[in-house]
């Protein structure tokens, strides 16, 4: 049995780098299972200050917001691609952080790698982390 070895990532991304963030939309979510206070309105009102603050920040960002669905998020995710030349793609922590979400990422990440190769990942923990997210892999 062979080794696995790492490969080093290089340095970081040039600014400019085309980024697809990839988030569950608001309106798919079971808000029983939420804390308490957010709402589809209270999450859609975050999510779009977070994506107007990479704009100001100078991101150059497609919003990709899916369905829970594996194969419905697949496809969403394949379509933005024909959007451009992506080098960095955010996937969401609602997407990761959700036990029951786990096969929504793992089609993400395979539909994402093998669509562009060598595209970076990134990940937030919330739509308020996503600019430090985006500034761990592109120049400022």
């Amino acid at each position: 049995m062979g080794l696995v070895r790492a490969v080093p990532v290089s340095g970081m991304l040039p600014k400019g780098t085309k980024v697809l963030s990839i988030g569950l939309h608001p309106r798919s979510l079971d808000y029983r299972k939420m804390p308490e206070g957010v709402t589809k309105e209270s999450l859609t009102a975050r999510i779009q200050a977070a994506n107007s603050a990479l704009r100001e920040a100078g991101f150059d960002v497609v919003t990709c917001l899916v369905d829970p669905d594996p194969g419905t998020a697949e496809a969403a995710v394949a379509q933005a691609l024909g959007a451009g030349s992506f080098g960095l793609a955010m996937i969401g922590g609602g997407v990761r952080m959700v036990p029951e979400h786990t096969l929504v990422f793992e089609r993400l990440v395979n539909v994402l790698t093998e669509a562009t190769p060598g595209i970076r990942l990134c990940f937030n923990s919330s739509p308020e982390t996503t600019i430090d997210a985006l500034r761990r892999w592109i120049e400022p």
